[in-house]
């Protein structure tokens, strides 16, 4: 599978005749950032596999390096884990960046046994209190920790504004808008943040992608500079014009919120499914 270069489709489109044009190298690179949901698998409850361990395998027998970078909220490391060795794409713990798990390492760096109220659900509050902090339910928290949270109701919105409103800081998991949940696109955690934000008239901290923090984490942990990496994703918000700022290659996939009709993108290349990348490898 040959990786068309994103400002090439127009060319290709119009030209039937003459030499093919020139493709997306990734033989160079050194790091490689892969989305979950939408790239390697779809769904929650009834997950399913899109892809992955083809161009995993082909990451590992070439000495090179890749995280899975996921904005999920609902998952421990451990569950994510399980699921990807149950559709065999061979990943390492270490392996697997979650918002859930970093947005619980820097409450904790911030202040340590810091209580919060919680917009989320249990895989968060398990990362959470995994770092010494307190989960709390009255009216007043050092936090307003929001994820993903599918039993969202108004009771439980407004008793997060008010926290915020009576002094906590909000940190939000992510800010992104959709994600792809079974076969559609679903509303993930940013409208929820801006619900609180809106209503506290405070501004949260939004640690995954396409937050710097979890791309430079990814980056040291590899001991290697944005231009040696490539980021994997099938949102244009949060995967590619993260990747983008930061000096990434970015590659989107068309398994997940990215569709198939669809054309503009910042992409540097467009692919139908993440395996189409391990022959560029």
């Amino acid at each position: 599978m040959r990786i068309v270069p994103s400002g090439d489709r127009k060319r290709i489109k119009k030209r039937e005749d003459g030499p093919a044009p020139k493709m997306l190298d990734l033989s160079r690179k050194k790091l490689f950032l892969f989305d979950l949901d939408g790239v390697l698998t779809s769904g929650k409850e009834n997950p399913v596999k899109l892809g992955g361990t083809e161009v995993i395998n082909r990451i590992r027998a070439r000495g090179k390096r890749f995280f899975v970078v996921t904005n999920d909220s609902t998952d421990t490391v451990e569950t994510v884990h399980e699921r990807l060795t149950r559709f065999e794409i061979p990943v390492r713990h270490e392996e697997i960046l979650t918002s859930a798990k970093l947005t619980a390492q820097y409450v904790a760096k911030r202040r340590p046994g810091a209580t919060y109220f919680l917009v989320g659900e249990k895989g968060l509050e398990t990362e959470l209190a995994r770092e010494g902090l307190r989960r709390t339910t009255g009216k007043k928290a050092d936090f307003v920790v929001v994820g993903l949270d599918r039993w969202l109701t108004y009771d439980k919105l407004d008793r997060a504004q008010e926290v915020a409103r009576n002094g906590a800081s909000i940190v939000a998991c992510h800010s992104a808008r959709l994600y792809m949940y079974e076969s559609r696109v679903a509303m993930a955690v940013g409208p929820i943040v801006r619900a609180i934000e809106y209503a506290s008239s405070k501004r949260a901290v939004a640690i995954g992608k396409p937050s710097r923090l979890m791309f430079e984490l990814a980056l040291e942990k590899a001991g290697c500079g944005p231009r040696d990496a490539v980021m994997v994703g099938d949102q244009e918000e949060t995967d590619i014009v993260g990747a983008k700022k930061m000096g990434i290659t970015g590659i989107i996939v068309k398994t997940g919120v990215f569709s198939r009709g669809e054309t503009r993108t910042a992409a540097d290349a467009i692919v139908e499914r993440v395996d189409d990348i391990a022959d560029s490898v």
